[in-house]
């Protein structure tokens, strides 16, 4: 009985004591942190890009919007700047992406090169 309350107050103490986190973890949080700003931004511009484009041609093609010629040189304006948009998306996200490398790079090279020597 003593045997079983000895083990269950250390598996008890081990949840509580802090773990040293490993440095495969800690490069992968950091590749993580590289690519997850780049990602979020062009899925916001995207779907952003996406919408525009979607109201542009909801204005041409349906009753909505203004009535008349206004009505097709508005979706039409619309719809360029949305395409506009979306076409922005991946340069904007490889131009992010590289700027994040760029200030992670040493950080995760020499981390990389520690796990790699020992």
């Amino acid at each position: 009985m003593e045997n079983l309350d000895k083990v269950y107050a250390e598996k008890i103490a081990e949840e509580y004591t802090p773990k040293e986190e490993s440095k495969v973890k800690k490069l992968e949080k950091l590749d993580n942190k590289v690519k997850k700003l780049p990602f979020i931004v062009s899925l916001i511009v995207g779907i952003g890009g996406a919408l525009i484009l979607g109201t542009g041609m909801s204005f041409i093609m349906t009753d909505i919007g203004p009535k008349g010629d206004l009505k097709i040189i508005l979706g039409t304006i619309l719809g360029i700047i949305g395409i506009i948009i979306t076409c922005i998306n991946y340069p904007l996200y490889k131009l992010i992406l590289k700027k994040r490398k760029e200030k992670y790079a040493s950080l995760i090279t020499k981390l990389a090169q520690e796990i790699i020597d020992k």
